[in-house]
């Protein structure tokens, strides 16, 4: 909300993009509480949510053109409209009417959209705007967030709670185990079908389940396009290297998963071939899949790049030699190496994590990031941060 307030009052279009309940629509009514509590008059602000059923009628962009002109017409609104439209994607050739009207000389009005797919910036939007909007990503609740909702203090008890649980903000209302179960797996399933496969149209569905299943189960870990090819072949489960990348894709675009590719810290390059996945939101690997022992390991791994994300920095997967950084991370001249661990459990441990970063031979800050009960410090230059601290 900070850094919307901050763009607010031009015609540059506000796009809220993210997965699905990750809370998009909760933000767009906040900013119209927002604009109401300014003295904006209620008139002005025209809000269509696709998701409710009295705008099912709304399919095409003519439609929405129509009913906008229809509001203006019955209601009247005089000065700055604000055009609140929610899960706008649904709506075929909404992009024309969007950009019609940021930028009608006639009429002052200020677009707000929401979605849940990334073509939104990539493909429908940034062909017809060109520049003039400003996206905000919309995650699931970081660690902080999560134990300020709960009004809790930051520590190692919360943070494994968070671990075990996810940062779904409806998740914080369900109290029983069994129907968290429900409710992601409902949720996971809606994804997949509604914002990939009808969308897509796609065919083999059961493979695109199992595809995100197997993700899950090697969240963190380095495979490529071929080896998933492969694990799938060998499961009796036919398909080819340009299938598994379009379904890739697809996940990527819906929010359910993100990609990290490599990046050769002597050569300073980006490695092609085996990447890295990690989900939107750990609660997919603590409910949706009962077969999967929950590890506390993947799950820090997996927070710690939310967390970066999150904070806008780039991430890359280091590699050098017969060794692996967990994350490189940069924003502007800004660069980092940063180590995941679960625990520094005994010399050997602290010798690995603290190693690899030690064999870089530049200067850029490196972090070790564990679930310990305290931090252990400095040592030769590298910091050691229990994962409840980082900021």
């Amino acid at each position: 909300m900070e850094k919307i307030q901050k763009i607010l009052g031009n015609r540059l279009v506000k796009v809220l993009v993210g997965q699905r309940r990750t809370g998009k629509s909760y933000l767009l009514r906040q900013i119209i509480q927002l604009l109401i509590d300014q003295g904006i008059n209620t008139k002005n602000i025209c809000y269509l949510n696709k998701e409710m059923f009295e705008f099912n009628a709304v399919a095409e962009g003519n439609d929405l053109f129509d009913l906008v002109e229809e509001y203006s017409k019955q209601i009247n609104p005089r000065g700055r409209i604000y055009l609140m439209l929610d899960e706008v994607q649904s709506i075929n050739g909404w992009e024309k009417v969007v950009n019609s009207y940021a930028q009608n000389p006639k009429m002052e009005v200020e677009v707000f959209i929401t979605g849940s797919n990334s073509t939104l910036l990539s493909g429908e939007l940034a062909t017809w705007l060109s520049g003039r909007y400003v996206t905000f990503t919309v995650f699931p609740f970081s660690f902080r967030e999560y134990t300020g909702f709960l009004g809790k203090k930051p520590n190692r008890e919360m943070m494994i709670r968070y671990l075990k649980s996810g940062g779904m903000p409806e998740l914080m209302y369900i109290p029983d185990e069994e129907m968290k179960q429900n409710y992601i797996c409902s949720l996971r399933d809606t994804i997949l079908l509604r914002d990939i496969v009808q969308r897509y149209h796609i065919k083999d569905a059961w493979l695109l389940e199992n595809l995100f299943n197997y993700l899950v189960s090697q969240t963190g870990r380095l495979f490529s396009v071929n080896n998933i090819v492969n694990y799938f072949n060998s499961q009796k489960l036919n398909t080819n290297h340009e299938t598994i990348s379009y379904y890739l894709q697809y996940l990527k675009q819906s929010y359910l998963i993100h990609e990290v590719p490599r990046y050769h810290i002597k050569a300073k390059e980006i490695l092609s071939g085996v990447k890295k996945y990690y989900l939107n939101d750990v609660s997919f690997r603590n409910y949706a899949q009962l077969r999967i022992e929950t590890g506390l390991s993947q799950n820090i791994e997996n927070m710690v790049f939310l967390h970066f994300l999150m904070a806008d920095y780039k991430i890359y997967v280091g590699a050098m030699a017969n060794r692996e950084v967990d994350f490189i991370i940069e924003k502007g001249n800004e660069r980092q190496y940063i180590q995941a661990t679960y625990l520094l459990a005994d010399q050997d441990v602290i010798l690995r994590e603290f190693g690899n970063l030690e064999a870089i031979s530049d200067h850029y800050p490196k972090k070790v990031i564990s679930l310990d009960d305290a931090s252990i410090g400095i040592r030769n230059g590298i910091e050691h941060l229990c994962a409840w601290m980082m900021e």
